[in-house]
Parts: structure tokens; C-alpha cells; sequence
């Protein structure tokens, strides 16, 4: 072997795994978030995980990727760690598929079906294809999705038998075939297996290469056995290198990964080298081919994934004793709602699918947040208010790690559409939290009318209620809006925030009369104001909301360009709902003149009530004077009488005492 076939199998190997990585890249954005997604709507049942984590597995091609998905997941609070268990059982069953579509490439024979589905026979055509649907379309599109698929396919199969054909030539180097031998001690076998797949970070690959180097015809099946096994433990590195900095039920997960294969292989290698011992294996002296290592590679992995399958309960509580709770450590299992793990960054698409939840998360707390709030105006309640008070936390929380998160995710390859959806959710978590102030606003503000025992008149209740119905019913249909992407619920928006402008308009009117007329004081009055002026700002973020969906689905970003390309029909359609709303939240002008007659006559009686009462006061103060001027003039007579008789007692003595002294 030459310097120039060491180069030729260096550049078919770069090649492959480029291939490798661009074909991996292309299916999972082509699958999108859906696919991925389902990992999320687990059942009870871990059959139906194994299953899930082989089809994700089929698909993306990257067992490594399915099980660091599956690290995030649990380190996210989003899936439990007995659920992991089956998804990496089913994606290590899952990743044998690439290895199947490399032995495509040993395919030998002269009939034309056999040449065809040689990889160098279809292999052009695909990679042509696939430069044409890339170069076709500028943005990103399933299009070109599917171009970077087929051209990634046909690169993998190039540097496949580029490689191949640079290492023939080892089968007549004595030293390859030396070494190659040495390989077949079952452990140092299974050390450079594994090694060399920690090192690329990917058993496909490293399968890949084992079977390119099959093409020489000096590796047999007693070489290519441990070496397959070691493989399998070596894929585990790329998730235990995600779960650093994780929380412990993601370094279980990774843990469990590492458990399940190194299980596996010391129960598969036992049986076999022990039937060996009895039953000789002759195939393990025959030169191995591309085939012959798919059918190892699957065989160990179903072996193992029926074998283990009854004891995943056992291999969580392994990964719990490696990976022990501390006294004193805080309960990892509980993890705040908003939280998104930082994994999800390697799949853009699926990454903005999960902030898409978390976003509609967020427009149903503002929602609560809202209807709580005005309910405390109708009816003040402590509870309630606390209520508010906690969602408006909730609600920053969700704004600061979103806003985070998204300006990250920006960065990533992204599609148009996605681009596009990630800019409409940052600026929605934007007027989301700034509902969610405005709601905690009106509880203070109505906190302080309670604590100074301030009451709304009846007229001011009534006219709020109609406001707080309208506003309940705008963040109501903007949240459903956001969530369902309801278009043409999205068009009663603006109009209903038109309604809810002049209302509060009218609102303003009416009690700057009242505070002219002096029906309500100062302080309150200012209150009032400020309760107004939130519940006007709720509905003005509501329409943001609504007018960047709209200008999402018409691709366009600019509020007054939309406004004015604004057909004619939309137009007419706005006004006609304003007419509509403007019947059903209406203040009628006899219904308040009611509230106020109703009010004065009140009022009137009111203050009669506590003219009565102070001039029964005064009564009550003048005939306790009366009492107390009687009983003072009586103790007065008494002590009169006391001093009356103490004088006379007092000359008796005196008169008594001279009779005495004449006598003697």
C-alpha cells in the first residue's frame, strides 16, 4: 500500500463521514419537529418506547443524537427516566439500519437488477439530483431538504468505496494481516472497537469503516466480532459527555445507555465464546464481508434489547445506586416548567417546536393572569390577588429563559418558516409578559382602594364590568389565536380592541363627571384612572399578538406595510365586527341614569340617615348632661345634709360637756 491509496483511503473516509453527517442532517430537518416530537407523547407501555426510539433512530440515522435527545428530555423534567429506557433500548436497535445500507455496497454479480442496486450504479443519479433541488431554491425548503438527503446518500456510498478500494490492496501486506489477527483477541478486540467509536463519536460510522476494511478479505468474523461488540460500548461516550452539567436523572439516562450495552455485551460475548468452547464456530475463520457485519451488528442489538427488556426497572435502579441522592440536595426531580435543555440546540427544528409549547404555556398563564385580576375588581379577594402575583412570576420566568434561548436558536440553520416563526414567538413573549404587568397593575391598584375602604360607585361597577367582559374576551380569543394559529379568529382581534378603546374612552367621560359633580374623591378617582389605562394597554398588546400572526402567514414584517395592503373586503370586514362588538359591550345612557338617580336618592337618604343619627346623638348627650347635672346637684343637697347634721351633732357635744362642768 502506497502513500497515494493511505491518501486515498484518508479522503474516502472524510468523505463518508461527511456523507454520514450531511444525509443525518438532511433527514432530521426533513422530519422536522414531528417526528422527534413523538418521544414527548409516551404511553405507559415501554414496548411502545422501544419502538419509538427505533423509528426516530431509522430516520435520523444517529443513534448518538436519539439517545442525547432522550439526556435532554429527562433533564428537562419532560420525560421520566423509566421512559428513556425503552427509547435508548429502541434506538440502538434503530442505528443497525445504516449498516445495512452500507452492505448494499459488497453486492456482487452480472445480472442487471444486481448492478442496479449497487450504491456506484444509482449513486450518480441521486447525487445530480440532489445538486439540482439544492441549487433550484435559495431558501431553505423540503426541497432542499431532500437534495442534501440524496446528495449526502450518494457521497456516504463514494467514500465507501473509495475506501474500500484503497485498503484491497492490505490483503496482500503482511503486517495489516498481523495485526488484524491480534484483533481477534476478544478483549482487545472490543478495546479498539470501542475506541475508535468514542473517538468518531458514532458506531454507524465506525461499522462503516469495519466493513470497508472487509473489502481486503484479512479481516475475519473472529476480528470483526469483538470489535463490533466494543463498538457498541463506545457509543455510549457521546452521552455521558452530554449529561456533564446535567441534572442526576440525565447522567442516570446516560448511565442507563452505558449499563444496557456493557450488559449486553459481557451476557452476549459469555454465550458465545462459551458455545464456542463446545460448538466451533466456523464461519469465524471466513474473511468477513459488508453483510455479514450488518447481520452482527443487528443480531447483538435485538439479542440484547429481549434480554434486558424485563429488567429496564433493574438497570434505573443501577444508574440510581451509581448515581446516588445525596442528604440535603435539592429535589432534582423538580424542575421549573419553562426550563429548556440547551441539547435541543443541535435539532433547530425540533429546538423551536419545543419553545413553540413553551410559548403556548405562557399565553394560557397570561390569560389566568388577566381573568384573575379583573375578577379582584368586581369582588377583592386575597387569594386571587396572590394568585396574579405568583403568574406574573411565572410569566418573567418564562420571558427571560425564552428570550434567551430563541436569540441562541436564531443562530442555528434554520428554515424560512422557522426563521420566521421563532421572530413572531419573540416578539409575542414580549406582549405576553407585558399583560401579565398589567394584570398584577390592577391587583395593586385594587389593593389600595381596599385598604383605604374605598368602594366603586354602582355606576363605576357597572361600566367596568363591561369593560372586564370585552377584555376577558380579547386575551381569551388572542391566546386561542396564538395557540390553535387560527387565522380568522385572528381578524375579530382588532376590531374588539377598537370596541375596548373607545370604552374606556367613554369610561373616562363618565367619571371625570362624576368628579366634577363630587360623587367621587380625589384619590380614588386617580385609582380608577389607572385601572383604565391597564386594562386599554391589555388590549393594545392583544392586537400586537394578532397583527404579528397575521403578518407571519403574509410574510411580511413591518406593521404599516401590512396595514396598507390590507384588501378592501378585510377592511370592510373590521368595520362591520366593530359595529357588532360595539352592540354587545355597550354602556346604555338610560341604564346609567338609572345608577344615578338611584345613586342621589342613595345618597340623599344617606345623608338624612345621618342627620337623624347626629341629632339623636345630641339628644342622648344633652339628657346624659341633664342626668349628670341632676346627680351632681343631688350629691350636692346630700353632702349639705351630711354637713347640717355633723354641725348639729357636733353643738350637742358641746352642750353636753358644759352640763357636765357645772355639775362638778
Amino acid at each position: 500500500m502506497d502513500i497515494f491509496s493511505v491518501l486515498n483511503m484518508i479522503g474516502g473516509l472524510a468523505l463518508f463521514l461527511y456523507g454520514m453527517n450531511n444525509m443525518g442532517n438532511g433527514l432530521s430537518k426533513m422530519a422536522g419537529s414531528k417526528l422527534e416530537g413523538v418521544l414527548e407523547r409516551l404511553t405507559s407501555k415501554k414496548i411502545f418506547a422501544v419502538l419509538l426510539g427505533l423509528g426516530v433512530t431509522a430516520v435520523i440515522q444517529s443513534s448518538s443524537a436519539t439517545t442525547v435527545m432522550v439526556v435532554g428530555f429527562v433533564n428537562s423534567g419532560i420525560m421520566a427516566l423509566s421512559q428513556a429506557v425503552g427509547i435508548i433500548m429502541g434506538a440502538n436497535i434503530g442505528t443497525t439500519v445504516t449498516s445495512w445500507m452500507l452492505s448494499l455496497t459488497s453486492i456482487e454479480g452480472d445480472t442487471l437488477w444486481l448492478k442496479l442496486l449497487k450504491p456506484s450504479s444509482f449513486s450518480p443519479i441521486l447525487a445530480a439530483i440532489g445538486i439540482v433541488l439544492i441549487m433550484k431554491d435559495k431558501e431553505e425548503t423540503k426541497g432542499k431538504d431532500i437534495g442534501n438527503i440524496l446528495l449526502g446518500f450518494a457521497i456516504l456510498m463514494f467514500g465507501m468505496e473509495t475506501m474500500s478500494d484503497a485498503v484491497s490492496g492490505l490483503a496482500e501486506n503482511d503486517s495489516f494481516t498481523s495485526l488484524m489477527t491480534a484483533f481477534s483477541n476478544p478483549v482487545l478486540g472490543m478495546i479498539v472497537g470501542a475506541g475508535l467509536t468514542a473517538i468518531i463519536q458514532s458506531s454507524s460510522a465506525s461499522v462503516g469503516i469495519l466493513q470497508a476494511l472487509c473489502a481486503t478479505g484479512a479481516v475475519n468474523f473472529s476480528v470483526a466480532f469483538p470489535i463490533i461488540m466494543g463498538q457498541n460500548i463506545g457509543t455510549c461516550v457521546t452521552s455521558l459527555i452530554s449529561s456533564i452539567g446535567a441534572s442526576k436523572n440525565a447522567k442516570r439516562a446516560a448511565m442507563v445507555h452505558l449499563y444496557f450495552n456493557l450488559i449486553g455485551t459481557i451476557i452476549f460475548m459469555a454465550v458465545f465464546y462459551s458455545l464456542n468452547l463446545f460448538i466451533t464456530f466456523a464461519f469465524l475463520d471466513k474473511a468477513a464481508n459488508a453483510a455479514g457485519i450488518a447481520v452482527i451488528h443487528s443480531l447483538f442489538n435485538i439479542s440484547a434489547t429481549l434480554v434486558l427488556y424485563p429488567f429496564s426497572n433493574g438497570l434505573v435502579k443501577l444508574a440510581t445506586l451509581t448515581i446516588p441522592d445525596k442528604e440535603g440536595d435539592e429535589d432534582e426531580g423538580f424542575k421549573k416548567a419553562v426550563m429548556i435543555d440547551e441539547r435541543f440546540l443541535e435539532r433547530p427544528a425540533f429546538a423551536v417546536e419545543i419553545c413553540r409549547q413553551k410559548v403556548f404555556e405562557m399565553a394560557e398563564k397570561t390569560k389566568e393572569a388577566i381573568i384573575y385580576a379583573n375578577a379582584t375588581m368586581l369582588e377583592y379577594d386575597v387569594d386571587t390577588a396572590i394568585k396574579v402575583a405568583k403568574l406574573e412570576d411565572e410569566i418573567d420566568d418564562y420571558e427571560d429563559v425564552l428570550g434567551s434561548y430563541i436569540v441562541k436558536l436564531s443562530s442555528k440553520h434554520l428554515s424560512a418558516k422557522d426563521s420566521r416563526s421563532l421572530t413572531q414567538m419573540l416578539h409575542s413573549i414580549s406582549d405576553f409578559e407585558r399583560i401579565s404587568d398589567h394584570a398584577l397593575n390592577i391587583v395593586h391598584s385594587i389593593n389600595r382602594i381596599n385598604k383605604k375602604e374605598y368602594t366603586f360607585s354602582k355606576t363605576a361597577k357597572k361600566e367596568i364590568y363591561v369593560l372586564c367582559s370585552a377584555v376577558n374576551d380579547i386575551v381569551t380569543n388572542t391566546a386561542d389565536v396564538f395557540i390553535k394559529s387560527d387565522l380568522e379568529k385572528a381578524r375579530v382581534i382588532e376590531p374588539l380592541e377598537m370596541v375596548i378603546d373607545r370604552l374606556t374612552k367613554r369610561i373616562k367621560d363618565n367619571h371625570v363627571k362624576r368628579l366634577q359633580k363630587g360623587a367621587c374623591n380625589a384619590e380614588m378617582g386617580l385609582i380608577f384612572e389607572d385601572v383604565l389605562l391597564n386594562l386599554e394597554r391589555v388590549a393594545d398588546h392583544c392586537s400586537n399578538v394578532a397583527m404579528e400572526l397575521s403578518m407571519l402567514d403574509d410574510n411580511k414584517y413591518e406593521t404599516h406595510v401590512f396595514l396598507e395592503d390590507m384588501s378592501e373586503d378585510e377592511k370592510e370586514y373590521i368595520k362591520e365586527e366593530y359595529k357588532n362588538l360595539k352592540k354587545k359591550y355597550s354602556i346604555k345612557k338610560e341604564d346609567v341614569k338609572i345608577v344615578d338617580e338611584a345613586e342621589a336618592k342613595s345618597k340623599k337618604e344617606e345623608v338624612k340617615s345621618k342627620e337623624d343619627s347626629k341629632s339623636k346623638k345630641e339628644e342622648v348627650k344633652t339628657k346624659k348632661e341633664e342626668i349628670k347635672a341632676k346627680k351632681e346637684e343631688a350629691k350636692a343637697k346630700k353632702e349639705e345634709a351630711k354637713a347640717k347634721k355633723d354641725k348639729a351633732k357636733k353643738k350637742t357635744n358641746k352642750t353636753d360637756n358644759t352640763t357636765n362642768t357645772d355639775k362638778k
